[in-house]
């Protein structure tokens, strides 16, 4: 959903701002790429689109109710979710409607596993947006991100700064029960 003029990342990468209509697109997508065996991913959970700061050099916040993103962002994630998605790719926002705990959504259980697979029923790959994004890295290090997108429900981390540190931090972590 592209519902924000001053959006500077999301723009033509997005079907358009009428959920109904975004929602219909996006599952003829999946449909037609997943019918000739190439695997499509819905991107970005829980929807990017009304923010003004790009998520690669800063961290965004959504301020919608979850009214409104049930209205708004839901309904082409749910359409997706309908047609049988192959990956949901995660955004590096913080939306307090969704978890007031003040961590992008990549990191947040509430959203990955409460939301995602919990009320849209979503069983297929989560994988988080690029981790050398300046949103998702504000917070913690570079070698707690990939541990707390793991404990959120990501499946895949997407290029850590470090691999060797993200490894290492994962190993760590599985090692000590965290």
């Amino acid at each position: 959903m592209n519902v924000n003029p001053a959006n500077p990342v999301i723009g033509v990468r997005s079907f358009g701002a009428d959920p109904d209509a975004v929602a219909g697109l996006v599952a003829a997508e999946v449909k037609g790429y997943q019918s000739s065996q190439v695997a499509a991913t819905a991107k970005h959970f829980p929807g990017h689109g009304d923010t003004a700061v790009d998520s690669h050099f800063g961290f965004p916040v959504i301020t919608h109710s979850r009214e409104v993103w049930e209205a708004l962002d839901a309904v082409p994630f749910r359409a997706a979710v309908k047609a049988g998605i192959d990956s949901i790719m995660t955004a590096h926002i913080m939306v307090p409607a969704l978890d007031d705990s003040g961590d992008p959504a990549t990191l947040s259980h509430p959203i990955l596993t409460g939301i995602l697979r919990g009320e849209l029923g979503y069983d297929g790959v989560v994988i988080t947006d690029s981790l050398g994004m300046e949103g998702v890295r504000q917070k913690y290090g570079d070698d707690r991100v990939p541990v707390l997108a793991l404990k959120a429900g990501v499946d895949q981390l997407l290029n850590p700064p470090s691999l060797d540190v993200a490894w290492n931090a994962v190993l760590k972590a599985v090692q000590g029960g965290s």
